[in-house]
């Protein structure tokens, strides 16, 4: 049986796992079992319940008044192209079939979902919304338990929740029926998939030291099967499933994880780690990461492979001419992949057919979130907008990420790097992996067009790092009374500071109806009009 060796002491919030020093800033008495120990906080019951409190606190805000608004009925924004979507897929058993127009150009694993909903409640506001309200949900209640599981501390958890409830973006998303809030959902599930496999694997060589085997090859003993991985891969799947750039998490958080064994080889004391990781790592890494990311979306797609209607199911002997060694079925899925790469390599703003589009950003202003959204309007004289109590009223719904957090997105990040490469905090560092694969893979064709929901992934990453410096103000637990007082005003001003800005930008969040005078003091920046 595997043994964590766990460190339960009081220990400080946010601290950095002894295993995580590098050997030259090691303590001279620190040994393998030590470096390896895993800090456990020793609250279980209270973690849980702090947990579900600000899960259900999460829950209930992001389902108030989910139907509203709609245009007069319908789907607002791209809800238009997955709301009937998805509703088709409940008339066809599970696939699309509008031929005559191809615009089915994302997996179906989002459109699923946001069937279920219709599926339950109907083709109306709450059916098409409550799948997502779900996924949001669930982010909040794993955010607090990966939160917990960083810096070791059930408050800091607990503040992750509060923060990701907080946050624009994802209160936004969680109430829309599109597809990025499920791509969400599952890379933050394949993230703390990650983190609980490398406190398995660093148990595991706790055992081999332990019992003496550990050396008895130069590059380290073998891991076995590795569950958790395994599940990461299948919801990296998953998040493919929704929308293609779940493929650069695959790479960021294979390329993470053989990290983390290399490092937990290094702390065990193997002689070669990092050749250990290559030799022993990637190759399972690659199929229980990548393969099954793969597999899983082939998977997703059963109902397309199934059916005869399907959105060029038959291209093959059609479309394209018919091969000998490869089915038909999968010649014609390969087909209609192809014209879906084609669509989005080709959607260039600017270009004939695509034009440009009044909200469109640029991935440079994501982080700070200058160029947010606006998915519905309505203005007297309109009945949608009345009822403000003044003689103008606006009704509107617009994605803007909170700027008390996205404002310091770049601090945020300076700070991570830093506590990352010169003080090698391997927790910074892996909520950076998470942020910048939902970043930086957009600047590979900047002509694009491009829109700021696209962040959804990243808000997660965004409210960890925040989490974290948190904890690094919030000082260690053993810390000196003023010192410890002074850390915990400052981050429960900030705190504050946090849910006004949320309550201040609520309206223009839930297309509450507001004056017209207060609707211009919630656009904060030329660039919000």
């Amino acid at each position: 049986m595997t043994t964590i060796v766990e460190r339960t002491d009081p220990e400080p919030d946010g601290v950095v796992d002894v295993g995580e020093v590098p050997p030259a800033a090691q303590p001279s008495t620190a040994g393998p079992l030590d470096r390896l120990a895993v800090w456990r906080p020793t609250d279980t019951v209270r973690g849980w319940l702090v947990t579900l409190s600000v899960t259900l606190l999460g829950g209930i805000i992001r389902f108030w008044d989910l139907g509203w608004p709609t245009d007069r009925g319908t789907p607002v924004f791209d809800e238009k192209h997955y709301v009937p979507q998805a509703w088709q897929m409940l008339r066809n058993g599970g696939y699309e079939d509008n031929p005559g127009y191809e615009l089915v150009v994302h997996p179906p694993v989002g459109k699923y979902m946001i069937a279920v909903g219709e599926w339950l409640f109907g083709y109306d506001g709450w059916g098409w919304r409550f799948s997502s309200a779900i996924a949001g949900t669930v982010c909040i209640f794993l955010i607090v338990r990966i939160g917990r599981r960083l810096t070791r501390s059930t408050m800091l958890g607990a503040l992750a929740g509060i923060f990701l409830i907080c946050d624009g973006v994802s209160h936004v998303q969680s109430r829309l029926g599109m597809l990025d809030i499920f791509g969400a959902l599952f890379v933050v599930i394949a993230f703390g998939c990650l983190l609980v496999d490398r406190d398995v694997v660093r148990g595991r060589l706790a055992v081999a030291v332990t019992e003496g085997w550990v050396g008895a090859s130069q590059w380290g003993p073998r891991l076995g099967f590795r569950w958790w991985r395994f599940a990461a891969g299948i919801s990296l799947g998953l998040a493919c499933g929704v929308k293609w750039n779940g493929i650069y998490y695959i790479i960021a958080f294979g390329l993470l994880s053989v990290l983390w064994d290399a490092t937990a080889r290094r702390a065990a004391g193997v002689e070669r780690p990092w050749a250990g990781a290559i030799v022993r790592d990637v190759l399972p890494a690659l199929w229980g990461i990548a393969i099954m990311a793969v597999l899983v979306y082939f998977a997703s797609w059963w109902a397309w492979f199934g059916s005869e209607t399907g959105v060029d199911r038959h291209a093959a002997g059609n479309q394209v001419a018919v091969s000998s060694w490869l089915p038909n079925a999968f010649q014609s899925f390969f087909y209609y992949e192809g014209n879906v790469l084609h669509f989005h390599a080709n959607l260039i703003t600017g270009a004939p057919g695509v034009g440009t589009h009044p909200w469109e950003s640029k991935p440079w202003t994501w982080p700070m979130g200058l160029r947010p959204m606006l998915y519905y309007i309505e203005q007297t004289p309109s009945p949608l907008a009345a009822g403000c109590g003044a003689t103008e009223c606006v009704s509107a719904q617009m994605l803007v990420g909170t700027p008390a957090m996205w404002w310091l997105a770049f601090p945020m990040i300076g700070w991570s790097l830093w506590r990352a490469f010169v003080k090698f905090d391997w927790r910074h560092a892996a909520v950076m992996v998470g942020y910048m694969a939902g970043l930086l893979p957009w600047f590979l064709n900047i002509d694009r067009q491009m829109f700021f929901f696209y962040v959804t992934p990243m808000a997660p990453f965004l409210v960890l790092g925040l989490v974290l410096a948190c904890g690094d103000i919030l000082g260690r637990a053993r810390a000196g009374a003023e010192r410890r007082g002074t850390g915990l005003l400052v981050v429960a001003i900030y705190t504050g500071l946090v849910v006004a800005n949320f309550v201040w930008l609520w309206p223009i969040l839930n297309g509450d109806p507001i004056s017209a005078a207060q609707w211009q003091a919630e656009l904060w920046l030329p660039s919000w009009r």
